[in-house]
């Protein structure tokens, strides 16, 4: 079975359950929050306090070293003073729990996880002026150059071969395709996984390794209003990706992301390379294979899609909301071409670099212990 027909769907009731018998406390308001694979809710207990419970799917449960590196990780993020969730304890003093559980069709062994709830709004609603998306690729660049630090017994979990997430592993996405409904989607899709293989893969040897977030996406970046740049960045969500990488996926992953809801998509690569080079300067194979791998990721985000909406149709809302936007975006950098997109990105980032780079970093340092907390390139 695959991941995605192995979501879990509790009750509220069978989740009250869950925070009565794990953490002894007494739910006074519970909700439904998005959540692509798992299932996620938003918790407010009478004990005080809000939390969400996240209920990992049946396959991916069985991966706990996994998510014994996750909840490190976001401990470790947290410590280092970025704005996470963490995990907390259940009454055994355990931080995850496998739990029997029958959603309708049979009992299934389902991960169970309580984590600090993070309030704001996801940067996917407001408007984002060059500021913001600077500190969006700063903030990448900095999660980044942060877990080269991170030392666990079980790192090696993060390899992970067979991620259909994984910008390398783009390969994998040909099974789904039939799941595509139009033969250009079909066309462009194959077109940019053989230039991925072609371009990109024969340099991957030259890329800086690292472990990456995986999904810094729109929806998992919070925000709270700010009078100078609009708004800030607030807290990070969703470590569900994390893997080992390299930094410019993670860059690819940001800017591919941040064009999903934005009117003028092509200005947005400058000011997020622009702001991750602050912290991690490309080298030359990473920059010139930033394009194939935005739309990969493009090409990921439409695929995988329309695939979980024909297992899910009822959650075709929250499933598409990237692919269906992204779409146009993707067919849009794809006749553009490499050596368009990719220039304006660079000159854009330059200039952008060059123009009020103090008055930028007194923005982003003064007041920000997010940004205090950016090391120097290791």
């Amino acid at each position: 079975m695959s991941v995605a027909e192995a979501q879990p769907m509790l009750s509220e009731s069978q989740a009250s359950e869950l925070i009565g018998r794990l953490f002894g406390w007494t739910v006074s308001k519970i909700r439904p929050l998005p959540s692509y694979y798992d299932q996620n809710f938003h918790v407010v207990v009478s004990e005080g306090g809000e939390y969400v419970l996240k209920i990992t799917n049946f396959v991916l449960s069985q991966n706990l070293d996994t998510y014994e590196v996750e909840n490190h990780t976001m401990a470790f993020m947290h410590q280092h003073g970025l704005p996470v969730q963490t995990v907390l304890p259940m009454l055994t003093g355990t931080m995850m729990s496998l739990e029997n559980i029958d959603c309708g069709s049979g009992s299934q062994k389902y991960l169970v996880r309580l984590l600090t709830y993070l309030p704001g709004t996801t940067i996917s609603t407001v408007p984002c002026s060059p500021l913001t998306l600077y500190q969006v690729g700063r903030i990448a660049a900095t999660m980044d150059t942060i877990l080269q630090r991170m030392e666990h017994p079980k790192l090696s979990a993060l390899q992970r071969e067979n991620n259909l997430w994984d910008l390398g592993n783009v390969h994998l996405l040909e099974p789904y395709l039939p799941a595509l409904e139009g033969e250009e989607e079909n066309r462009v899709v194959k077109d940019i996984m053989n230039m991925f293989k072609t371009q990109v893969l024969p340099n991957m040897s030259s890329f800086h390794k690292c472990i990456i977030h995986g999904d810094f996406s729109d929806h998992n970046i919070l925000v709270e209003p700010d009078d100078v740049i609009g708004y800030r960045i607030s807290g990070i969500l969703d470590f569900a990706e994390i893997s080992s990488g390299y930094y410019v996926l993670e860059l690819a992953i940001s800017i591919m992301y941040m064009m999903t809801e934005s009117r003028s998509p092509l200005e947005i690569g400058g000011a997020v390379l622009a702001g991750f080079e602050s912290v991690f300067p490309l080298n030359e194979a990473e920059r010139d294979a930033l394009y194939v791998l935005v739309l990969v990721r493009f090409c990921q985000s439409l695929v995988l899609a329309h695939y979980s909406v024909t297992l899910y149709p009822e959650n075709k809302e929250y499933l598409m909301v990237s692919a269906g936007k992204g779409v146009g975006h993707l067919f849009m950098l794809w006749k553009m071409g490499k050596e368009v997109v990719l220039r304006k990105w660079v000159e854009d980032a330059r200039e952008y670099s060059e123009t009020g780079s103090d008055d930028r970093a007194d923005v982003l340092h003064g007041s920000s212990s997010v940004m205090q907390a950016i090391p120097t390139r290791l």
